[in-house]
């Protein structure tokens, strides 16, 4: 306990201290000392493990089982409140080794906060503290060994209360082994076997805004830039995970520049097929009904079917969302119909910056990219004390437009495919498997065409049960074209054509413009005939009907949303917005929304019938970690019993950390005066229990004093009745110094006063006294009672 105390009241000392303890252990033995200075045996001995000890956990980043040889991994010591701890030390040694040579350390830590972590003094390959202080977490980067160093252990000792602890074994003790080349679970990717082309259409969603990622959300200059990708070959990576940055990259990623990556792009020759590119969105955020998703077509072939790309989110140091080689090509020959990926945010390795608006700092030398995750540092904005995923920054949606050649599909595809394959009269035989158990399908829906435009009807059924969970039970969902009363079908056209792509944006932003859509021909008839079926079509289209200043600016609308019903007669609806305001301040009279009835499957046909999902709640407390809720409800008839559909549902929330006060304990008594004559003064201290975080209440004063009189002071060698001292008469003078030691007034033999303790803390205000002890009394009467004599002053009155 005395060595803790001491440990806090003067760290130096104590390093002083451990290095010449080393010292004199390394010359007592075989060994020089610069090879025994890190030895584990030399460290302070832990104490007696407790409970409430393991809350403290050493975790290294992914929880690996392996390391990489040369790869740089996230190490920390982390507990949550109300535990702490105050110090600690960090090393990482090969298994079986205790430190006695330098080669019994494997790898290197790296520092990443200056201000909390440093290397020791007397050991440079491990890391401790930079102060003593209570803390929650520590880390670190590590960067694994070569190859061929065998297992590693990360081990810590860390300082907690009153005691030392280390664990061998348990939540202080990692060990990693060297992860074995010839046994990876990665399989190399396998070559395309699709024939013809495809064509693909990319649409990016951004859904980085204040509402779901709230912390630090910049809400000026908040954008993506300009997106930037390819369709390329196996033997060409834009970018990729653990790999470095090219140059074209570090643009994208600091500066938001596509311009030097679309140059090193297009200098790969014949292994690209596409450049994909898509102009910079502003704000980053925007709601579909404002703006159009951005969006990119390209093609692929059986030589170059992966697609990559990388957009920015600015501004921030150098992250990135984007993805790196997606097969576009599927095992059965056949072309990806639709693939869907919700993005998370990652690290180019190129600059230090930890925050959105971190001011550049590059990374030398550069580090590898790397996802960024929610324990990185306690300043960015995606951390979170707990762990846990990062929500996405984005959605990127990938869809088939059309295929062109000869094509070579094991499996018929159920899009493009399945019309031509199978009879009108087999379309009841779905494939259901064996083990799905369904109820009967629903009657037929009413047509979502009132005229004779082609549209399309619905009918569904549920699943009942499922027998075997390894055998996926689909097309609980059938549709079929459709038109309103009275109308006859046309016969069947010899082309096969696909669906019409949604219409282009309106080419006017006021009054009468005109908008385009096109579809493609997917089969051409048997006989070789041209199709005369038209593939593009266009028409006049009317934003804002009024164009005079004292009209409003609106978007065009938006497509019918989805029926409030999921049975029986419900309605729709459609949106748009006001885009500016009329220019002489006019209020807006334009038509806003349109509502409709649309029809849905008999309700009593359906047993169990939900609602969409309610938008999630406000979280559950305005700082820290809470909870938010959503609800849906159930709309058919049915008993509750029969529908066993979850109705609510909750997740966790961050807000802001919360403020925290600075507290302090109660005031000391106060102390002896610090005069044993005449004026002086007295102190009473109080502690700093915690201290202030994230903006709370600073600590007041923890040091006061007050004046004090104790006696008269005998002044000039007379006595304040006007009589000499028996001193003087006898040759002597109070307080004198003589052979043997002090003398006072009152005859007391006394030693010369002690040092100065140490201060009683290293800041905030402390005490220090000293003591002049009674050597010899006098024969007087009043040298019997001589006392010690005490001063106390204080020391360390800066702010911690």
């Amino acid at each position: 306990v005395l060595a803790y105390q001491l440990f806090l009241r003067c760290p130096l000392l104590i390093v002083v201290f451990f290095s010449t303890y080393a010292f004199a252990r390394a010359a007592a033995g075989r060994l020089p000392f610069r090879e025994r200075y890190c030895r584990i045996a030399d460290l302070p001995n832990p104490a007696t493990e407790r409970d409430g000890q393991r809350e403290i956990q050493l975790r290294v980043e992914g929880d690996p089982e392996t390391y990489q040889p040369g790869s740089t991994y996230r190490v920390s010591l982390y507990t949550s409140s109300p535990s702490f701890f105050r110090g600690f030390i960090l090393l990482a040694l090969r298994e079986g080794r205790e430190g006695d040579v330098p080669g019994d350390f494997a790898g290197n830590f790296k520092i990443i906060d200056e201000g909390d972590t440093r290397f020791m003094n007397a050991c440079p390959l491990a890391v401790t503290e930079t102060m003593p202080r209570r803390r929650t977490r520590m880390q670190v980067l590590w960067t694994a060994p070569p190859a061929g160093s065998g297992c590693v252990v990360l081990r810590a000792r860390i300082t907690q209360k009153k005691s030392v602890h280390s664990f061998d074994e348990g939540s202080l003790f990692r060990k990693l082994c060297e992860k074995d080349p010839l046994h990876t679970t990665e399989k190399p990717l396998q070559d395309c076997c699709a024939c013809g082309t495809a064509k693909y259409r990319l649409a990016f969603y951004g859904n980085w805004s204040e509402k779901v990622h709230p912390k630090d959300y910049p809400r000026r200059a908040n954008h993506w830039s300009a997106l930037i990708g390819a369709s390329h070959s196996k033997s060409y990576k834009l970018w990729q995970y653990g790999g470095y940055a090219s140059e074209g990259v570090r643009q994208v990623a600091e500066l938001g520049s596509p311009v030097k990556m679309e140059e090193e792009i297009r200098q790969k020759g014949d292994d690209v097929m596409t450049v994909i590119k898509t102009k910079a969105q502003w704000p980053a955020w925007q709601p579909l009904n404002m703006r159009t998703a951005p969006s990119a077509e390209f093609s692929v072939d059986s030589t170059r079917h992966l697609m990559s790309f990388l957009t920015m989110l600015g501004p921030s140091p150098d992250w990135n969302v984007g993805l790196s080689g997606e097969n576009l090509c599927t095992h059965e020959c056949g072309w990806v119909q639709r693939l869907v990926k919700d993005l998370l945010p990652w690290d180019a390795g190129t600059d230090y910056g930890v925050t959105y608006e971190s001011p550049n700092k590059p990374s030398i030398p550069q580090e590898r990219i790397r996802p960024l995750t929610s324990l990185d540092h306690p300043q960015s904005p995606f951390y979170n004390p707990q762990g846990g995923p990062i929500l996405p920054l984005a959605r990127v949606v990938v869809e088939r437009m059309a295929r062109k050649g000869e094509q070579c599909n094991a499996v018929p595809d159920t899009v493009d495919d399945i019309v031509a394959d199978i009879a009108p009269e087999e379309t009841e035989e779905d494939g259901t498997p064996e083990t799905c158990i369904y109820s009967n399908w629903s009657p037929w829906s009413a047509c979502s065409s009132s005229t004779c435009d082609t549209g399309r009807r619905m009918r569904q059924r549920m699943l009942k049960a499922q027998l075997d969970a390894s055998v996926p039970c689909l097309h609980t969902q059938d549709f079929e074209a459709c038109m309103g009363p009275g109308c006859k079908e046309e016969e069947p056209s010899p082309c096969m054509l696909s669906d019409w792509i949604s219409w282009s944006p309106c080419s006017a932003t006021c009054g009468m413009g005109m908008r385009s859509r096109e579809r493609y021909v997917k089969q051409f008839p048997e006989d070789g005939s041209v199709c005369e079926e038209t593939t593009e079509e266009t028409e006049k289209c009317v934003v804002n009907e009024n164009c005079s200043p004292s009209s409003c600016i609106v978007t065009e609308w938006v497509g019918w949303g989805s029926c409030s019903v999921s049975c029986g007669v419900g309605m729709r609806r459609k949106t748009r917005m006001m885009k500016m305001e009329a220019s002489d301040g006019s209020p807006c009279r334009t038509q806003l929304e349109e509502v409709e009835k649309c029809m849905m499957p008999e309700c009593n046909a359906l047993p169990c019938m939900l609602s969409p999902w309610s938008e999630w709640s406000h979280c559950s407390v305005s700082c820290g970690m809470g909870t938010r809720v959503r609800q849906r409800m159930l709309k058919s008839p049915a008993q509750p019993t029969q529908c066993r559909e979850q109705l609510e549902q909750a997740e966790k929330c961050m807000m802001p950390e919360c403020h925290v006060d600075c507290m302090v304990s109660e005031w000391s008594k106060w102390s002896e005066c610090n005069k044993s004559c005449g004026k002086g003064h007295m102190i009473r201290t109080r502690m700093v229990k915690q201290e202030p975080e994230f903006g709370g209440y600073p600590c007041p004063k923890t040091v006061q004093r007050k004046k004090c009189k104790v006696r008269r002071c005998v002044r000039d060698n007379v006595r304040t009745d006007g009589k000499q001292e028996a001193s003087v008469r006898k040759g002597r003078r109070p307080g004198r110094e003589s052979a043997s030691g002090l003398e006072d007034s009152s005859g007391c033999k006394m030693r010369p006063w002690s040092s100065w303790s140490d201060c009683t803390r290293q800041c905030g205000g402390g005490v220090q006294e000293r003591v002049m002890e009674v050597k010899k009394k006098g024969k007087s009467s009043q040298s019997r009672s001589c006392k010690p004599q005490k001063e106390i002053r204080t020391c360390n009155v800066h702010l911690c």
